[in-house]
């Protein structure tokens, strides 16, 4: 393999940092007049047909149905479970807060991990993350539990359908690990979001979306996110995703988990006016410091347990 140049390496990890740490506020936007789940659906759908050109240029599209069905158990938990979740969420919370609760994903990992015997018991470094981690979540959770007024009813709805969504996507980037999944990347990542696209449509149908979704109010705003959504934050990042894990140390790719939420919260408090309160970034600052040492000791012990970027098709999700 020919050795990428190193502007190409920086341009690729400036697109997956900045992208998806970007998808968050395109879904805020997308969803200010394009129903949740028809939204993310159709986002998913459109994204994986293009994956699906994409990898025709790669070579052959052939594939088994036990692959289909395994990218259709993997769609349903990342996409439907994991990002139905955070584009749902998002009617709720302020998308900043929805990355930083979603950060929490590779503590689940690390958690669910020892708890289904796939890795080992975790070192006790690991667990001072793992506290650390959750202690952010109830400082976020602790006003939010007190429902005498709307606002804290919404965010408590919000954070609760996020901390739902983050554990299903975390038992499917587990399960993931050990699924039958096409030869080609490209292909694989294809399946799994036409299978999470449909299912997420099929939601939308079933919960009565099409009905109250009136396509002459749809904004430029919220259309132009979509399509962001679409080509950039999916086909782009994805790509980048797989170039560099190709090119670059796993361990060095794997900082997109906690430089994505730091992005995220400052578009949304510079583009969609979100209140950054000192309780926000004591959170923010206890759950990415805590995933960011968990990810650097299962890296330093990668040879004994699978490091947290064997867990590729959570960026599904993004």
């Amino acid at each position: 393999m020919v050795a990428p140049k190193k502007i190409s390496i920086v341009l690729a990890f400036a697109a997956l940092y900045l992208i998806w740490g970007s998808t968050y506020l395109g879904i805020l936007f997308a969803i200010q007049s394009i129903p949740p789940f028809l939204m993310a659906g159709s986002r998913f759908f459109l994204a994986g047909l293009i994956m699906f050109g994409i990898a025709r240029t790669q070579g052959s599209l052939r594939s088994t149905w036990a692959e289909w069905r395994e990218s259709l158990i993997v769609g349903a938990c990342l996409l439907l479970g994991g990002n139905g979740g955070v584009t749902l969420s998002e009617k709720y919370i302020a998308s900043g807060l929805a990355s930083v609760i979603v950060a929490t994903v590779p503590i689940y990992i690390a958690l669910l991990g020892w708890l289904s015997g796939m890795t080992r018991r975790p070192k006790p470094i690991v667990w001072l993350g793992l506290a650390g981690g959750f202690f952010g979540v109830a400082i976020l959770l602790g006003p939010a539990l007190k429902l005498s007024d709307v606002g804290n009813r919404h965010a408590a709805i919000g954070m609760s359908i996020l901390l739902v969504s983050s554990f299903i996507w975390s038992a499917g980037s587990l399960y993931s690990r050990s699924a039958k999944h096409a030869a080609s990347p490209f292909v694989a990542a294809a399946q799994q979001m036409f299978c999470g696209g449909l299912l997420l449509m099929l939601v939308g149908i079933v919960i009565g979306e099409p009905r109250r979704f009136d396509t002459s109010n749809v904004s430029l705003l919220s259309l132009g996110a979509f399509a962001y959504l679409v080509i950039i934050g999916a086909i782009v990042g994805y790509t980048a995703y797989f170039w560099l894990l190709r090119h670059c140390d796993p361990a060095k790719v794997a900082t997109y988990a906690y430089v994505n939420p730091i992005v995220a919260v400052l578009l949304g408090a510079l583009f969609a006016n979100e209140a950054l309160s000192l309780r926000t970034l004591l959170a923010a600052t206890l759950i990415i410091g805590s995933v960011a040492l968990i990810i650097t000791m299962q890296q330093l012990g990668a040879k004994a347990v699978p490091p947290i970027t064997a867990a590729i098709e959570v960026e599904c999700a993004r």
